[in-house]
């Protein structure tokens, strides 16, 4: 898997994609942070599968973290999320108007 700092290819961000329970953390962090044990409790699994998926999306750049005190708090990178569905566009739809709005804004970057 590329780093951090490099983007996600459509296929690795499909794979991150692929887990039911990390669609359901990536759903619950959207628009605010949570702490692990706020998570465990909305997803209803082990706090070590928790940890596991938030390490594969840490991991991914999908989530950002951010330490207070003991808690480490976790929430969803949208601008990650939506270079990555732009992308996948870009491979699998690139006629549609979608992908060529998002390829226009790309370019001037």
């Amino acid at each position: 898997m590329t780093t951090k700092s490099d983007p996600l290819t459509s296929v690795e961000f499909a794979k991150v994609l692929a887990d039911p329970t990390r669609q359901e953390i990536m759903q619950l962090t959207c628009c605010e942070a949570l702490n692990v044990s706020e998570i465990v409790e909305a997803v209803g699994v082990s706090q070590p599968t928790v940890s596991h998926h938030l390490a594969i999306l840490r991991d991914a750049g999908l989530v950002s973290v951010r330490s207070e005190g003991k808690n480490t708090y976790y929430e969803l990178n949208q601008e990650c999320v939506a270079l990555c569905c732009g992308n996948i566009m870009q491979v699998l739809a690139p006629e549609t108007e979608a992908a060529q709005v998002y390829k226009e804004s790309t370019d001037v970057m």
